[in-house]
């Protein structure tokens, strides 16, 4: 298979990612992921696997664990989503052995194009048997593709994977993994429609992913892992904990942590961790690098040992794109893929708290099933100029609805509104509007964020 072709077969699954409103727990079946990855040998079997879930925070914890990995000279499988750009980036493997530089923009060690469609091709034939007979059902993309990460993970002979939930937990199609450790990050309102519509609800399907060991070796109780949470959440988490029989550490209690992005320090576990420094930028990643701290400690369970070393070159060298992301510096542009009230929140303190600027000039695009009037509320504020857009997803909320929802919500809101049916419309406007001290700040929906990272800035 060409790569084109090999986009094109992967496309041709149904994606609920592009879908607004679909049934969660009759379309989501781990019986059928387990069904199928069962007919090519259970690659997921093979793996070391450290499992999250949570509201946000996910994917940055997940690279703050890698890269830890990775500094420790551990071959690490990262699996993460969505994509901003490519579809590409969710199968990464961060491998020490490799001298490749990459800039800060990329996504290092993504699957490349040949590899992508090898594998396709290889397990093509498995895929249409299966989907031919399957008493759940065809397999969807996120399916197909979770299969294909484990597949190229054990072919590479990784050393560990750590794995991210598309959405929830309990049906999510990562769930068929058996951890050594679990990390449950920050959990909020989100998906309420799929997921409940209160935090008990939502912590209920995110703690789904906690689960009692199968027995292996002289393997322990699972480990678990959490962000500071409210209360309803703690409960919960906690009382999955003592059903599944996993031991229960929680950033705020069992380990805590004091100070900025530049020099901050952890108390773990069993350890503690001075000097240490994260590029990503947000109070929030504090906690997200504390939760990946934690996770990386709780490894010694299973006597594996990260030194300090480790931990503090691990932390510094984390990337994550989209995250409240500096892609230029005049004008200056920032991209962050908040796509909920209390992401929102997080990115509106860090552009405060870390920027300097003359007016900000913000691009907004947001996924219909999201909370628009929250997330409206929290980011228009930012403002002096204000541009809706769309990107070109099914999901996509029309500009002029977004303003709807602004004049709604607040009545008084008197910035210049500019609308847009496209991303490269948005941008282009932007930078003819932005002057050398202003800001950009592009944010809403990763899909936005994506399609703005695509092609050069020409101010």
């Amino acid at each position: 298979m060409t790569y084109r072709e090999t986009v094109k077969y992967l496309e041709s699954f149904i994606n609920y990612e592009k879908i607004a409103s679909w049934p969660y727990r009759e379309s989501l079946k781990l019986e059928r992921l387990r069904d199928f990855l069962a007919e090519i040998g259970n690659p997921q079997d093979s793996l070391k696997c450290i499992h999250l879930a949570g509201t946000k925070g996910k994917g940055s914890t997940c690279a703050f664990i890698a890269y830890i990995l990775k500094a420790s000279g551990f071959k690490v499988g990262l699996y993460t989503s969505p994509h901003l750009s490519d579809f590409r980036e969710r199968i990464r493997i961060l491998n020490p052995a490799s001298s490749i530089q990459h800039p800060a923009s990329s996504f290092e060690g993504m699957i490349s194009q040949e590899e992508l469609a090898s594998l396709v091709e290889e397990l093509k034939p498995a895929i249409e048997k299966y989907n031919q007979g399957s008493q759940y059902g065809p397999l969807s993309f996120f399916e197909v593709y979770t299969a294909l990460a484990f597949a190229y993970f054990k072919k590479k002979k990784i050393d560990f994977a750590v794995l991210e939930t598309g959405l929830g937990g309990r049906l999510d199609a990562t769930n068929v993994v058996n951890p050594l450790v679990c990390a449950i990050t920050s959990i909020s309102y989100d998906h309420t429609h799929k997921l409940g519509n209160t935090i008990k609800e939502i912590s209920a399907e995110k703690a789904g992913i906690i689960k009692r060991q199968k027995p292996k070796g002289k393997r322990q109780n699972l480990i678990v892992v959490s962000a500071p949470q409210e209360k309803e959440a703690i409960e919960v988490i906690s009382a999955r904990c003592k059903q599944e029989n996993a031991k229960l550490y929680l950033v705020g209690k069992d380990l805590t942590f004091v100070g900025n992005r530049e020099n901050f320090k952890v108390n773990g576990i069993f350890h503690r961790y001075p000097d240490l420094k994260i590029r990503l930028i947000g109070k929030h990643q504090l906690i997200n690098a504390a939760v990946g701290v934690g996770t990386i400690e709780a490894l010694s369970h299973y006597d594996i040992k990260i030194s300090i070393d480790a931990i503090r070159k691990g932390l510094s060298d984390t990337l994550w794109p989209g995250r409240c992301e500096i892609i230029n510096r005049v004008p200056l542009v920032v991209l962050d893929g908040a796509q909920n009230v209390s992401s929102s929140v997080a990115l509106k303190d860090a552009i405060k708290e870390n920027f300097k600027y003359k007016n900000l000039i913000l691009i907004l695009g947001i996924s219909k099933d999201k909370d628009i009037p929250g997330i409206c509320s929290e980011l228009t504020s930012l403002a002096d100029e204000l541009i809706l857009t769309q990107a070109k997803n099914p999901r996509a909320a029309r500009a002029d609805f977004l303003e709807k929802v602004i004049k709604k919500q607040t009545p008084g809101f008197r910035k210049p509104v500019i609308k847009t049916t496209t991303v490269a419309e948005a941008k282009t406007k932007a930078l003819s509007l932005a002057k050398n001290q202003d800001l950009i700040l592009v944010c809403g929906s990763l899909f936005v964020v994506g399609e703005f990272r695509n092609g050069k800035i020409q101010s």
